[in-house]
């Protein structure tokens, strides 16, 4: 039977909040957004889609935070001594952890909040510019043909903020994997 004393440690809600992290970058990225785009209509995918990102932005921002403040630091259990590493955001900032724990948090949660505060907000604000402009043009913006010049530029601008989303967000999730690489070298 596990000793129930390590829910007082921070340990297990850094795994917790890690696990979470990766699970949903990793489900939101390679299944749930490629499902829904495949089963979806255009309209419709794109409704789910302003309303799911803001939520996941928030989350992925909000788990490095949990990730820092849960960081557990080192126990040294060893009778010839040696220096213990402070827990949460004290050890997470001991110069030792700089590349190692503080680079990866630090970049994992630049990457998100980037999203959330504004690639998120300026990509969904040009889906809404588009959709007032295909009503002013009488056509879709993916419709075949010639396009108005405001439609080609919002379709660029489109492409351009979500480019840049995409790729900070798989950005993320390398950062995030390379911490978990990094974190299981601790376990052994």
């Amino acid at each position: 039977m596990s000793d129930l004393s390590l829910l007082s440690s921070p340990a297990p809600y850094h795994i917790l909040s890690y696990g979470t992290l990766l699970g949903t970058t990793v489900y939101q990225s390679f299944v749930n957004g490629i499902v829904s785009y495949r089963a979806l209509s255009r309209p419709q995918f794109s409704t789910l889609q302003a309303a799911l990102t803001p939520v996941y932005f928030a989350i992925q921002t909000a788990l490095p935070v949990v990730m820092a403040i849960t960081y557990p630091g080192i126990k040294n259990l060893s009778p010839m001594g040696g220096a213990n590493e402070s827990n949460s955001l004290s050890g997470v900032l001991e110069p030792r952890n700089r590349w190692t724990v503080l680079a990866p948090i630090a970049g994992i949660f630049l990457m998100n909040v980037s999203n959330l505060v504004w690639a998120g907000p300026v990509t969904t604000r040009i889906m809404k510019e588009r959709k007032h402009q295909e009503t002013r043009d009488g056509k879709k913006y993916y419709d075949e043909g010639p396009k108005s010049k405001e439609m080609e530029r919002l379709n660029k601008a489109f492409t351009r903020m979500h480019s840049f989303s995409a790729i900070t967000n798989l950005i993320g999730l390398g950062i995030t994997v390379w911490y978990g690489v990094l974190l299981s070298e601790r376990l052994q």
